[in-house]
């Protein structure tokens, strides 16, 4: 697998581990059965972990990672809007990683407009202080939008831009495929690192997985993909992928049933879970919230946020 040089202070693994779903906001997997899959990750090359402040995977990942004497790359996220905030969401995850140097702290910005550097002003002064202190590497955001990453193609404080990306276009906020293929040239011109998030379309493209890293890689200036794993199958499937070597068998068994994200019957239709969608794919139809299938990348975001738990990722 290949390593790509990001400068000398991050040469990260091709593919990247995505935590989220090994977290309570999908499979809810115990940490010390997380951590065995992040170590089974690591052994096989992998160097780089994405995860979130809203995931609560940072167990998983401080248990995988404690005594390694590898290098590995930490990428987290916030919503933190202030400063003080963004420094108790920093702090937080140095703890609870139990490290003292995260490589990547990015704004958590899915549905944000361009207004959101200006929104979170003080959370990028504090990202910026870190990083002059030596505890963070880089500032980053995570974004779903197209005209975010093309506004932070000119923002001299984002040095990494982590977009959405996939075969099937979905998620993608205030654009389409194409134009955010044009957006994330944009920042890859401009000589920033760029890594894909949601390759598999959040699960809706397992039968095409195949394709669908194919097509992320060949977009211009995606060199590492951040994919999902929750099991040692799925570590070596994607190895596989991102490496051209299919194991069509393993391919197809680690497909799994179809997920959908399903609205039980006792739902109030009080719409919370709607702010928390990065896809827009809810809304409320006659007092009850529905979910667009076609929309939905089956994060588990809103689900957290339904005051009557009436929303599974099944």
């Amino acid at each position: 697998m290949k390593i790509i040089d990001w400068g000398p202070d991050l040469r990260v693994s091709q593919l990247c581990f995505g935590s989220l779903v090994m977290g309570p906001l999908q499979r809810d997997m115990p940490p010390d059965k997380g951590a065995e899959v992040i170590k089974t990750a690591i052994d096989k090359g992998v160097n780089f972990i994405d995860t979130a402040q809203s995931y609560r995977t940072y167990e998983h990942i401080r248990l995988a990672i404690k005594d390694r004497t590898e290098r590995i790359f930490l990428a987290t996220k916030s919503h933190a809007k202030g400063y003080a905030e963004k420094e108790e969401a920093i702090k937080g995850a140095l703890d609870k990683m139990e490290v003292d140097h995260i490589d990547i702290f990015h704004l958590h910005a899915p549905r944000a407009t361009p207004d959101v550097f200006r929104e979170r002003k003080g959370a990028l002064e504090c990202l910026h202080d870190y990083k002059r202190k030596g505890i963070i590497g880089r500032v980053g955001i995570a974004t779903h939008a197209v005209p975010v990453v093309n506004a932070a193609a000119e923002r001299e404080e984002i040095d990494i831009v982590f977009p959405i990306i996939n075969l099937a276009g979905m998620g993608i906020l205030q654009g389409n495929r194409v134009e955010m293929e044009k957006a994330i040239a944009r920042v890859n011109k401009v000589g920033k690192p760029l890594y894909a998030m949601k390759v598999f379309g959040g699960g809706n493209l397992m039968g095409e997985r195949k394709e669908a890293v194919e097509y992320a890689l060949s977009v211009p200036g995606i060199e590492v993909l951040a994919i999902g794993m929750a099991s040692a199958e799925e570590v070596e499937v994607n190895i596989g992928l991102l490496k051209g070597e299919i194991n069509q068998e393993m391919l197809e068994r680690t497909a799994g049933p179809e997920k959908i994200l399903k609205i039980l019957n006792f739902c109030t239709g009080c719409g919370t879970c709607i702010e928390y969608c990065p896809s827009e794919a809810l809304e409320l139809i006659e007092e009850k919230c529905e979910v667009d299938r076609d929309k939905c990348i089956l994060c588990g975001y809103c689900a957290p946020h339904c005051p009557e738990f009436a929303i599974r990722v099944v």
